[in-house]
């Protein structure tokens, strides 16, 4: 993504031991997506810039391997996709986001990201007005370029033109 829109911020968490497994699940941290849904991803952020804020990205293509690895820790498919049947995110259509305003701080949304229980469910809503206005900003600006949210995570977005890409098992290389 980055060669694509530099001003997109990245906080791969999974390159890093903040995460829910609290280990380093990638060798570094780089987000790859397939060709239309980083263009329709550009497209969001566009408009999200002209609002005066920006999108960091927590994860991306997840290969496979990976995905294993976190249904190890969190075998529940409210939150994990069964690595067996893959996720959206095994296929380079997924992308986990928030917002940051014009200095790089995140809007507040509720939650942390990658937390998982009621309080990070979409259907939510006893939130603060302000907390509710952020998600709302999020996903329905999503919705236009074609991402649709999922019921438990207010930070998860999947490509939805009715294209289902192959898993992938690829590691990229951190060169």
């Amino acid at each position: 993504m980055m060669t694509l829109d530099s001003t997109f911020l990245l906080d791969i968490r999974y390159a890093t031991t903040n995460n829910f497994t609290g280990e380093q699940m990638y060798d570094c941290g780089k987000c790859y997506l397939r060709e239309p849904v980083a263009e329709l991803l550009i497209e969001a952020h566009k408009e999200f810039k002209k609002a005066g804020y920006r999108i960091k990205l927590f994860d991306c293509y997840r290969p496979r391997p990976i995905q294993y690895k976190l249904w190890e820790s969190v075998p529940d498919p409210r939150y994990v996709a069964r690595p067996w049947k893959g996720s959206v995110h095994n296929r380079g259509g997924a992308v986990d986001l928030t917002l940051v305003d014009s200095t790089g701080k995140e809007l507040e949304m509720g939650t942390p990201y990658d937390f998982f229980g009621e309080r990070a469910h979409q259907d939510f809503k006893d939130l603060p007005a302000d907390i509710l206005q952020h998600r709302s900003l999020l996903t329905e600006t999503l919705r236009k370029y074609h991402f649709s949210p999922i019921r438990t995570e207010w930070w998860h977005f999947d490509y939805n033109k009715n294209k289902l890409y192959p898993l992938s098992d690829l590691v990229w290389d951190c060169n």
